[in-house]
């Protein structure tokens, strides 16, 4: 992962109070233009493939259908893909055995990018509708994911909150 990225992760974990007031204080009627401006703006700056942290931290929840594309696609039966990648978590949702991701390559190319899981495709889930529903994800996201950082700082940015001392890293390079 570039140190650029490292750095807005290691901000966005100081930054938890802040965003998280900052979130309880949008307006709710604009939050999904805000955010949607806000996402393709700064996926214009962060590359994934220099990344993959919600690939090698972070396993998805599979549902029934992504099972079912993914095993097809693999050639072996749901079954087999089951036994073979998958457990249920203590929620009883499918998820991934291993972390990082069985399916991401050495280049941070996802092996079945085609036909990956439904949570891979949606995440960091910035650019969704009803973003207020999603603000703990959010957050939590932003602590994995430099591109979600990145929007909240963004965010932060024009609806600056102030948070008793607070810290900041100089410029995403130490303090």
């Amino acid at each position: 992962m570039k140190k650029e990225y490292e750095d807005l992760l290691e901000q966005a974990k100081i930054d938890l109070p802040a965003n998280k007031k900052m979130l309880k204080h949008l307006k709710k009627k604009n939050i999904d233009t805000l955010f949607q401006k806000y996402h393709e703006k700064v996926f214009e700056k962060i590359d994934c493939l220099d990344c993959a942290n919600c690939c090698i931290t972070t396993g998805p929840m599979l549902v029934d259908r992504d099972i079912t594309r993914i095993s097809k696609s693999l050639r072996i039966k749901p079954a087999v893909f089951e036994a073979n990648y998958l457990r249920r978590d203590e929620d009883g949702d499918w998820v991934f055995k291993t972390m990082p991701c069985p399916f991401l390559g050495s280049d941070n190319y996802c092996l079945i990018y085609d036909v990956r899981p439904k949570a891979c495709r949606e995440y960091p889930h910035t650019d969704s509708k009803n973003m207020y529903k999603l603000f703990d994800i959010t957050l939590t996201n932003s602590t994995i994911c430099p591109a979600v950082a990145l929007i909240l700082e963004e965010i932060r940015v024009i609806n600056p909150i102030k948070i008793k001392n607070e810290k900041r890293l100089d410029e995403y390079g130490g303090e």
